[in-house]
């Protein structure tokens, strides 16, 4: 019981050296406070630390601290605009990756009837089709996970020609 009651106190201690008691807490603290060792060493090193704290703050100067704080907003768009970019490019090639295999598909059954009305062959049909639309459809799709790097190198190469 007269552990909680110390818990109890020391929460309006805390509360104290913010500032936020009630004149009724304050009259039972500083009643507790004359009998209680404890909480007057509590009280004592909460002063303390406040004070002290008092002591490390410094004035910085005015430019340096504006370049801080543009260089901080800077990182902070950079990052924001890669990670904007990012998600872009991932659903650029998931948007890709479907239409090269809808338009796959859809071009397999024109194959099929173009070969039924010309009267040609459906293997060739499919040959020229993997031929002329996968391979490419493919090989264009595999380039866009490797284009942000390319940009970002780039970026790079003309930033430090600057």
């Amino acid at each position: 019981m007269r552990i909680d009651s110390h818990q109890i106190f020391q929460q309006i201690i805390d509360k104290s050296l913010a500032d936020a008691i009630s004149p009724q807490e304050e009259k039972s603290l500083r009643e507790h406070l004359l009998n209680c060792v404890q909480c007057q060493d509590y009280l004592s090193s909460g002063a303390r630390v406040i004070a002290s704290l008092g002591g490390f703050s410094f004035d910085a100067n005015p430019e340096l601290q504006a370049k801080v704080c543009e260089s901080l907003k800077a990182r902070a768009q950079q990052l924001e605009a890669r990670q904007f970019t990012q998600s872009r490019w991932t659903r650029s090639c998931i948007a890709a990756l479907m239409l090269t295999a809808a338009g796959t598909f859809a071009d397999l059954q024109f194959g099929k009837l173009a070969a039924a009305l010309l009267g040609i062959q459906p293997m060739l049909v499919r040959q020229d089709l993997f031929a002329f639309w996968v391979v490419p459809s493919l090989c264009l799709l595999l380039l866009f996970p490797m284009l942000p790097a390319i940009l970002a190198a780039n970026t790079n190469r003309k930033g430090n020609l600057l």
